[in-house]
């Protein structure tokens, strides 16, 4: 398998076939006929170019197996609703083979959390062409199908008393403060959640193997490898927008599902409940949004675009509303209008950035329980003109208020 994979890389023919992928990554849109827009459209073709960036940076720069890093996720990706108020450090394995030390400072995060993947992969993937099997090939070669196989918290951590750490990757993990590796792990993720960055001071952390290893050149096989890696995590995260949309979220507009499964499916792990749903209203409309949240450690109230990307604006304050950034209603409530503009009636504007549909998600992290959310769909004259008194003769569409399994 390594002499093919060799032959494949110094051929060409490795990189031949990446860029074929990519081929067969942009032509995914096609399943949604004429519905999206022009600018769905650009986002769409930037959407892969960020995935293209994604795979490189993660499957090429840091999937080296003597030299291990914990780098953030690049600029502007935003896979699957990610939210802003969480930093996302990974680390990718080609296998569980090997033991890691993590030594860190918890800084002042109130939270963080390590969890491992695996995803499938066979094991002469760099001595194969995968363009020519296009989407199906994902079903044996999906390195964005992620299932967390363990996990530990902040909470569960010993640290001294200025938030100093380590902690130890193994398939034979410590009692305390360890993280179980498997024979198929293929890379770890830590989430760190805060409530107000500016006044936070970011945790610092760093891996090593335990072995030290001496760092060597890369070899043509491995090269191979990465290529295949990283043109089939653009194809799989294509064909994760499209399935997530045309298969799953469009087919219930304007609800918000609580389900673990799903979120599950795509590395999530079980300290929060994630709700998901696609969202659309006609131009000069609004959605307005209800729900009481249930108690909880931080939660976000998400607006995307539809390829789960955070709109522009994130970058501005907007699109978004947080526990921490939020205003509440008397009643405990929380009134969210999303719309291209703010008509003025109160609660919490959140700009939809000329978009009419797209992905939403409601994220509640250290909770129990998922809120019931309501939703109306008025036009946004109707607001401005008549307040809040518009809603009375509108019926609101429901979801939420359990988890699914």
């Amino acid at each position: 398998m390594e002499d093919r994979a060799r032959d494949r890389l110094v051929s060409g023919q490795a990189w031949d076939d990446f860029c074929d992928t990519l081929k067969v990554a942009g032509r995914v849109i096609e399943g949604f006929g004429e519905e999206p827009s022009d600018v769905e459209r650009a986002e769409w073709y930037r959407y892969l170019s960020r995935m293209v960036r994604n795979g490189f940076e993660r499957m090429v720069e840091n999937c080296e197996p003597d030299r291990p890093r914990l780098r953030d996720a690049p600029w502007r990706q935003s896979i699957n609703v990610q939210s802003p108020d969480q930093d996302h450090l990974m680390c990718e394995f080609v296998d569980g083979a090997h033991e890691y030390r993590i030594r860190g400072n918890r800084g002042t995060v109130p939270y963080f959390i390590m969890a491992t993947w695996s995803a499938p992969q066979p094991a002469d993937l760099g001595a194969r062409n995968w363009a020519p099997l296009g989407v199906s090939g994902l079903a044996e070669f999906d390195p964005t199908n992620l299932t967390t196989t363990s996990f530990v918290s902040s909470r569960d951590l010993d640290m001294d008393d200025d938030g100093n750490f380590e902690v130890v990757l193994s398939q034979t993990p410590p009692a305390r403060n360890g993280l179980a590796m498997q024979a198929d792990t293929t890379g770890i993720l830590i989430r760190t959640v805060f409530s107000d960055r500016s006044s936070v001071t970011t945790p610092t952390m760093e891996i090593e193997r335990l072995d030290d290893p001496k760092p060597r050149p890369i070899r043509p096989a491995e090269m191979a490898e990465g290529l295949a890696k990283a043109g089939q995590i653009v194809l799989g995260y294509a064909e994760l927008v499209r399935a997530w949309w045309l298969d799953n979220l469009s087919q219930r507009p304007n609800t918000i599902d609580f389900s673990e499964a799903t979120y599950l499916s795509n590395g999530g792990v079980l300290d929060r409940l994630h709700g998901f749903g696609c969202w659309q209203k006609p131009k000069e409309h609004a959605l307005v949004v209800r729900f009481v949240p249930s108690p909880c450690e931080h939660w976000i109230l998400q607006v995307c675009n539809r390829w789960q990307e955070n709109l522009d604006i994130y970058e501005d304050g907007q699109g978004y509303i947080t526990k921490f950034t939020s205003s509440v209603e008397s009643d405990g409530s929380i009134l969210a209008v999303l719309a291209d503009r703010n008509p003025g009636i109160g609660g919490n504007w959140i700009d939809t950035f000329e978009h009419d549909a797209g992905v939403f998600s409601l994220r509640l992290i250290q909770t129990e329980g998922a809120p019931e959310v309501s939703l109306q769909v008025v036009s946004i004259a109707a607001l401005e003109s008549d307040g809040l008194d518009a809603l009375q003769d509108v019926t609101p569409i429901m979801s939420g208020g359990a988890s699914d399994t």
